[in-house]
């Protein structure tokens, strides 16, 4: 019988080939999902609105200049779901999507419940959670992050994006 390895010493043990593709589905659909939501705020595709009309959306919800709100929040979700989905600065790109998607349940989404179907936070609070569990999990091998340390993932790179996504959602809030 083979001694047992202390819990101080375990090392974490990397993801399954199965794991990482499962990973890699998971930031390529919400990412890509984000990005292109993203790209309807700034460029008007996808049926968006583009960032005049969107701007005066912005302002009409209390920002000011609605434009420059609109234009951070396009940013957000283009930049942070382009580098979910490949797996590049995960910690960053997550904190990106939390703060737009906190700042959209507070300003519009939870007045109308939990259902996307009455225009509810459930969309919201999907996105939320993606990108809290790949911040904690790590993007997996399949990413662009693999060759830097906070592509590990773990808690700290989760604390880190859900960190810096509350604080730039309270700051936006609070202007």
């Amino acid at each position: 019988m083979e001694p047992v390895e202390p819990a101080a010493r375990r090392t974490h043990r990397p993801h399954s080939w199965a794991g990482d593709w499962g990973l890699l589905l998971l930031r390529l659909v919400f990412g890509l999902l984000m990005a292109g939501h993203g790209a309807q705020k700034l460029f008007g595709i996808f049926g968006g609105a583009g960032l005049t009309a969107t701007g005066e959306y912005f302002s009409s919800l209390g920002f000011h200049p609605g434009r420059v709100f609109a234009l951070v929040c396009g940013l957000s979700e283009l930049l942070g779901g382009l580098g979910l989905a490949v797996g590049l600065l995960t910690p960053l790109a997550s904190a990106a999507l939390i703060g737009v998607l906190i700042n959209a349940m507070a300003t519009v989404t939870s007045a109308h419940g939990l259902w996307d179907t009455e225009g509810g936070m459930e969309y919201s609070i999907g996105i939320v959670a993606v990108a809290v569990a790949v911040a904690a999990l790590g993007p997996g091998r399949l990413a662009l992050d693999r060759l830097f340390p906070w592509g590990r993932g773990g808690w700290g790179p989760a604390a880190i994006a859900l960190g810096l996504g509350g604080i730039g959602a309270a700051i936006t809030l609070t202007l």
